[in-house]
């Protein structure tokens, strides 16, 4: 059984200029609802973004971890709340790969949410056991056609984000390889390097040590740019344009939230990735500061990846669970 743990992380006041009748929001603490354990990857997002946030704003925010159904719990009781900015969700983005792959959601990302803004991406990154004789992504790509349905790839599970990204590149570049699903990211990356499983592509948080271990070759990386970690790596956009499929982060509240409500949020959380020690920090872990320009742009984002996922699935056969 799953623990719900709360956790108060302090922030001050906001100053925003041109407020109106929301002058003095926040009056009481703001909860954010995460939907993963704390230390796993959104709740650390929160985390890592609280001390610079307790600059801007003048009331505490609790870490609310409601953790199962792949977040889906979390995004659940956000959507319920009251749309008065006491409580948003940080979502990420299983939350939008989840529509692909279950049946009853139990939640709507564009008609019961308010986009707030993205916060920060972290790329995937593909790779190989040493013993597939392919070196870069042309060099797989060309193996899978000469052998479709050989080559096998290691997922976390049967519909984990894991899993559809690798379908979309396969649908990209129609090609066929083997879903083999593991019990968890973790033991996935167990059976590549022990050589079970021939491919995987995951968080390069997780991949990229066993690749400069020498365990695994990289392929090429989701983003649609070289990182800053691992700049040698090509993307695997290079060879095939247009692929892109990074796990993201970001901060929506309940639909009817007030506009200057989602303005001084989105305010803060621009302010907060501005700070050089939190983009140091999240790139030491791999990931990208991202913040929207506006609240809209991150709700198009939300689009896009709504509609993608779905898509995706259907391609690949996947029956909604």
């Amino acid at each position: 059984m799953n623990r719900n743990t709360l956790t108060i992380v302090v922030l001050p006041a906001l100053l925003c200029a041109g407020a109106t009748a929301n002058a003095v929001y926040p009056e009481k603490p703001i909860r954010v609802i995460v939907g993963s354990a704390p230390g796993g990857g959104t709740d650390n997002v929160v985390r890592t973004m609280g001390p610079r946030m307790s600059q801007v704003l003048g009331q505490q925010m609790l870490i609310d971890n409601r953790v199962g159904a792949a977040g889906a719990i979390a995004a659940r009781q956000a959507a319920r709340a009251a749309p008065d900015g006491y409580t948003i969700l940080a979502t990420f983005a299983t939350h939008a790969t989840n529509l692909g792959v279950m049946k009853e959601p139990g939640y709507d990302l564009e008609r019961e949410f308010t986009p707030i803004s993205l916060t920060v991406t972290f790329p995937n990154l593909l790779a190989a056991h040493p013993s597939l004789p392919v070196r870069d992504v042309k060099g797989l790509i060309a193996l899978a056609r000469k052998r479709p349905g050989e080559v096998q790839y290691a997922s976390g599970s049967y519909g984990a984000s894991t899993h559809l990204f690798m379908e979309y590149l396969l649908s990209t570049t129609k090609t066929r390889m083997v879903n083999v699903p593991f019990k968890g990211f973790g033991p996935a990356i167990t059976g590549v390097v022990a050589g079970e499983v021939s491919l995987l592509l995951g968080s390069i948080v997780t991949v990229l040590p066993q690749v400069r271990a020498g365990r695994l070759n990289a392929l090429g990386v989701t983003s649609a740019k070289r990182v800053s970690s691992a700049p040698d790596i090509p993307t695997i956009g290079e060879s095939v344009p247009g692929y892109e499929a990074d796990n993201w982060s970001g901060l929506i509240a309940p639909a009817g939230t007030p506009k200057d409500i989602v303005a001084r949020l989105h305010a803060a959380v621009i302010e907060t990735l501005k700070s050089p020690d939190v983009a140091k920090r999240f790139a030491t872990d791999g990931g990208e500061v991202a913040p929207s320009r506006t609240p809209e742009e991150f709700g198009a984002l939300i689009r896009t990846e709504v509609s993608r996922w779905p898509k995706v699935a259907r391609e690949a056969g996947i029956e909604p669970q």
